[in-house]
């Protein structure tokens, strides 16, 4: 089964800022005109996005629902290019469809249509500028995150084409029962995960929304195995191979930065007690992100703020005192987390909560020990000491991905720098 890029974004509500803070840097307005690298290439997109919209016989006029969505059928043709084939996702957004891209030859793409409303708009523009660095930084993919092919204002309606992809690493484990990525999958998506929002951290910009759902597999085909114990077939993602999406909440170092980013369960500590935040709250993110890929269920599964404090120090042991006494939140008495462990809420979180290490389903095993050392180090409270992803992927559980990849990359410099020297001579 195969969906677009976005198929589990749209249960989040994108970040919206006001109208009067899209500068012309942050928004990336000169690029929409056509200056910068690249102006002629962007000229030129900028004349085909400003050409009169082909509509089919059905759509006389362009008309948008109650909610600002785009109203279309099967076989309507956007922008004289992109035929719709069905619609994949419904979202706070807007809707996310198949497409055929009448320009590459009937290549199918997933085009996210942003509803005509000013604020989904605007952080739509944010996404865009945010996706235009990225290529301009990665124009050929190779860091593993999604690529924008073309976008366009439809009547109102911005327009983003991206490529196809698969099932989210979250979406294929939900279909798969919740059950767990084998040890070396786990390995292999972690890498790739890290590889890629370290080249983001080290363009200065932070994901801040990453999560399961914003990992999308390149395809999703498996093959299904029966498993006799269980008494059930079960499903193993053939290939691993992944990309990173979902940048309406990505935020450069010299932006605004709002004071609560991240999905609940996903969300650092320095971020719920307000202490501010930079490249390691993505850090953290991930650590919850291989803890769930490896035991199939969420690490802090819980949508209040000081029981979810409660939960981490379960796990993960006393909240630093400094970190305490610097929060202005009203989690804390006298520096110690103002929590009841008697009360049912108390109850819950002791039952259903242990110390990380006890979650090692093989404790003998060098690999499980790897990974639960390098999510430990991950999920430090204070975001100073937490191990940032320069180091993570030298970390042993990784590092043989790490290797392999400087060799690919080593080759490909010595044949660039022969294949120059060839034709200089």
């Amino acid at each position: 089964m195969r969906v677009d890029v976005l198929s589990a974004a749209g249960t989040k509500e994108w970040r919206a800022m006001p109208v009067t803070e899209l500068t012309t840097h942050q928004a990336g307005q000169g690029k929409y005109n056509g200056e910068g690298e690249n102006g002629d290439k962007l000229t030129e997109t900028q004349d085909r996005r400003d050409a009169t919209i082909n509509h089919s016989e059905r759509a006389q006029s362009v008309e948008d629902d109650e909610e600002g969505h785009l109203i279309y059928q099967a076989g309507d043709i956007l922008q004289a290019r992109y035929e719709v084939i069905q619609t994949l996702g419904e979202g706070t957004f807007g809707k996310c469809v198949s497409v055929k891209d009448n320009q590459r030859k009937d290549e199918r793409l997933a085009l996210k249509i942003i509803k005509n409303i000013e604020k989904y708009r605007e952080a739509a523009k944010l996404e865009i500028n945010v996706l235009e660095k990225v290529r301009e930084k990665d124009p050929h993919g190779k860091y593993l995150c999604v690529q924008m092919l073309d976008w366009f204002d439809y009547h109102g309606h911005i327009c983003i084409a991206f490529e196809m992809l698969g099932l989210s690493v979250f979406d294929f484990l939900k279909e798969n029962n919740y059950l767990p990525y084998p040890i070396e999958q786990v390995r292999h998506i972690s890498y790739q995960l890290c590889y890629a929002v370290n080249f983001l951290h080290e363009n200065q910009l932070t994901h801040t929304d990453l999560k399961p759902e914003n990992i999308l597999f390149v395809d999703s085909d498996f093959e299904i195995t029966y498993n006799a114990k269980k008494k059930r077939d079960e499903r193993k993602v053939k290939k691993t191979d992944i990309r990173l999406i979902d940048f309406g909440s990505a935020t450069f170092d010299h932006e605004h930065h709002s004071t609560i980013v991240s999905t609940r369960h996903y969300r650092s500590p320095e971020v719920i007690l307000e202490l501010g935040w930079s490249q390691p709250c993505d850090v953290w993110s991930i650590g919850c992100i291989m803890f769930e890929l490896y035991t199939g269920f969420t690490l802090f599964q819980t949508h209040d703020n000081k029981e979810h404090l409660a939960m981490m120090e379960r796990i993960l042991g006393t909240i630093p005192y400094r970190m305490a006494k610097k929060t202005k939140t009203s989690f804390f008495w006298h520096g110690r987390l103002d929590w009841d462990p008697t009360s049912s809420a108390g109850r819950y979180v002791r039952e259903n909560c242990r110390p990380l290490y006890r979650y090692l389903k093989v404790p003998e095993s060098e690999s499980h020990r790897d990974l639960f050392d390098l999510i430990s180090k991950m999920l430090e409270y204070d975001p100073k000491e937490r191990i940032n992803l320069q180091e993570a992927l030298r970390h042993p559980f990784i590092s043989q991905f790490t290797r392999r990849q400087e060799k690919q990359d080593a080759e490909k410099k010595d044949s660039d720098r022969e294949r120059s020297h060839s034709l200089s001579r």
